[in-house]
């Protein structure tokens, strides 16, 4: 098991870890409601306090499942959670973010992010996020899933350049941000977080991570999360619903790739040679 965890810097200076737990998909079954809390819980108890949570999954039911999870542990973590872009004008965003803090049964969250880009302009949505701010309702704000365009508009703007993160769709088998966004926000020092860092389980019967997987006495799934957790500026944030899938997604922290793995798995999976359009699931 890891001794410790390990951390990356936001642009404010403060420490989060590289590996985080993810809820997409939480919340939309009652039956597995009580799975759901004891891995978020489980993963809270092996240091894994960073959790990502949204105001879209199951409409609200997995900021549910995370206020039950982190019941009486509010100081250990760092939460982080996401407004949708309907809601991201001068009223909504603090309307919808009173309404994660009450689920998430809190009186502040960590690090608010604007889900997608939208209709709403970017002005108004940091107009209203610096004011949530200096109420103390939100820490830090941030993006999800930002092209490199849009980074450069978003920190163009007066306040824009208080963005901490940028969340987006990165992973093995989906290395288009490689070409100019992971070293756009590399040079700013402004971490991406990595949803789906698993392709939602496809990376983890991939065949060509196999020899890698065994070299290492590891499964696919944690080659795949140890790639990310490698470079710079990532935090892998994986879903987890059982206690099992969490230990195995904290041993992850343990393995260190090689030069050698890390050349076969560029053969395995090609870096981008042109730009491509920022993915979303």
């Amino acid at each position: 098991m890891p001794t410790t965890t390990r951390t990356t810097k936001l642009p404010s200076g403060e420490a989060v870890q590289v590996l985080g737990q993810g809820t997409w998909k939480m919340g939309e079954d009652a039956r597995r409601r009580a799975g759901e809390v004891n891995a978020l819980k489980l993963g809270l108890d092996l240091g894994m306090t960073l959790i990502d949570t949204a105001e879209m999954y199951a409409s609200g039911g997995a900021e549910e499942v995370v206020a039950e999870a982190i019941a009486g542990r509010r100081e250990e973590l760092f939460l982080v959670s996401k407004v949708l872009p309907s809601n991201a004008s001068r009223a909504g965003v603090p309307a919808a973010c009173e309404k994660s803090l009450k689920r998430l049964r809190t009186d502040r969250i960590d690090l608010y992010l604007l889900h997608w880009p939208g209709s709403v302009p970017l002005a108004e949505t940091v107009e209203a996020f610096e004011a949530l701010k200096k109420a103390g309702k939100i820490r830090h704000w941030g993006v999800s899933n930002f092209d490199t365009d849009e980074m450069e508009e978003l920190t163009g703007l007066g306040a824009g350049g208080n963005v901490q993160t940028n969340q987006v769709l990165y992973n093995l088998s989906r290395r288009g941000p490689e070409f100019d966004l992971v070293p756009w926000s590399r040079e700013r020092g402004i971490p991406l977080m990595a949803y789906s860092p698993v392709e939602q389980g496809a990376l983890a019967r991939n065949s060509r991570l196999d020899a890698i997987a065994a070299r290492h006495n590891a499964t696919s799934a944690q080659i795949a999360l140890a790639w990310l957790m490698h470079q710079d500026g990532v935090i892998a944030i994986p879903k987890a619903s059982s206690q099992e899938h969490v230990r195995q997604n904290f041993a992850a922290l343990d393995i260190k790739l090689t030069s050698g793995d890390l050349a076969d798995l560029d053969r395995a999976f090609p870096p981008p040679t042109r730009k491509r359009g920022l993915e979303m699931i």
